[in-house]
């Protein structure tokens, strides 16, 4: 990929997370009268559900750091080289992850 379809690839990315991001930022619809007892009901399943979606939310923020950084790479000229140890990363996982920063070896001690 050239520049401008990686930079392509990656704005697209960005408003993708953005996108999902606000959506799982909006309050519940309906928060109803659940309740919180000892056995497994309404209000464990919504907590579990909410606990699920604040790890998607989290992981959606790294990816977005990642993708922001990447453009910042682009501008810079470095892209395609990792932040940690400066070796180019390889053509595949570009091609796999045109956000990825870091190398697989450097990506693997995060």
């Amino acid at each position: 990929m050239n520049a401008d379809e990686v930079r392509a690839t990656l704005t697209a990315k960005l408003a993708e997370i953005d996108a999902e991001m606000a959506e799982m930022e909006k309050p519940p619809v309906d928060q109803g009268a659940i309740s919180f007892g000892k056995r497994i009901g309404e209000g464990t399943t919504a907590a579990i559900d909410r606990m699920a979606q604040v790890a998607v939310h989290d992981r959606l923020q790294l990816v977005r750091a990642d993708v922001v950084r990447a453009l910042e790479k682009l501008d810079e000229g470095s892209y395609g080289s990792c932040d940690v140890c400066g070796r180019p990363i390889p053509e595949g996982r570009l091609e796999a992850l045109p956000w990825a920063v870091l190398c697989v070896e450097d990506a693997g001690k995060r």
